[in-house]
């Protein structure tokens, strides 16, 4: 079963775009993500007062699994949800996010100690390009991008820190403490950004129900567990590269569900990506 969990991720991670499909237009972003957190919050609350999960024993593996949290919630999915609701082209920012994989490859040798091998760099390369092919027909009209890039820079430099920041100092704890641990200091950050730079501004409908209980139970509870646990048995590179695999994947369920355009120029790079995957995968 454990060597099913990255694909599970990905198909996980990968239907995000489900919640933001349906949830952006009837909510201000970081009001969107306030209100997943707090849902997170309640249903992990009652998981580990039901089920007596245990707590971390020493205090700084709780400020350590916090930091993690908020770097993976709060300034990623902030960063995503507020340049995709402010215009940034969804292709762009899947390009700019798409990095990780090779900022975490830097980043493993220097804070990890991980060696990344000839292989695996032309693997991380490879995957790039394919990311790049599979989203090069939804970048949009012009470059007038803006102040929107940094945004989805800033949610760049959390998912790519969040991950080593976690494989280097709490790769292990128990996911349902830990999911809390993680999610009521991202649900504190993500509110004082409303008090800062917002207003809380929520429409709520059918619509935008379901994409909220899709993110809460698919994607923080459900890819999240996956997230941890790979990060717990992987190297940070071989955990980062399957970020390659989610534009793919996240463009194959738009053509099946809602019947989006797959060019050939995508089918190559999904190929691309795969291969990419593979190397870095395989590679001694």
């Amino acid at each position: 079963m454990p060597r099913l969990y990255p694909f599970l991720f990905v198909f996980l991670w990968s239907t995000g775009f489900i919640g933001a499909k349906y949830g952006l237009p009837f909510a201000d972003p970081l009001s969107f993500l306030l209100a997943r957190y707090a849902l997170v919050i309640l249903l992990m609350a009652a998981v580990v007062w039901l089920s007596r999960a245990p707590w971390p024993e020493k205090p700084m593996y709780w400020l350590h699994i916090g930091v993690s949290g908020v770097l993976v919630h709060a300034i990623y999915l902030g960063g995503v949800f507020v340049a995709i609701k402010h215009g940034l082209p969804a292709g762009i920012t899947a390009l700019v996010v798409g990095m990780q994989p090779l900022l975490t490859a830097f980043g493993a040798g220097r804070l990890l100690g991980e060696k990344v091998s000839g292989r695996q760099w032309g693997g991380l390369a490879l995957g790039l390009v394919g990311v790049g092919l599979v989203v090069s027909d939804k970048f949009g009209d012009g470059l007038a991008l803006g102040p929107m890039l940094l945004p989805a820079l800033l949610a760049l430099f959390g998912i790519t820190l969040g991950t080593l920041y976690q494989k280097r100092f709490c790769p292990s704890f128990d996911l349902r403490s830990g999911a809390l641990i993680q999610f009521v200091p991202s649900a504190i950050v993500t509110m004082l950004a409303i008090a800062l730079f917002g207003e809380f501004h929520i429409e709520w409908n059918g619509p935008f129900a379901f994409a909220l209980g899709w993110l809460v139970l698919v994607l923080s509870i459900g890819a999240i567990s996956l997230l941890n646990l790979l990060i717990r048995s992987g190297s940070a590179v071989n955990v980062a590269s399957l970020f390659y695999l989610t534009p793919p994947t996240t463009a194959l369920i738009a053509w099946a569900v809602f019947g989006e355009k797959l060019s050939l120029l995508a089918a190559v790079g999904m190929l691309l990506a795969v291969s990419g995957v593979y190397l870095v995968a395989r590679a001694k």
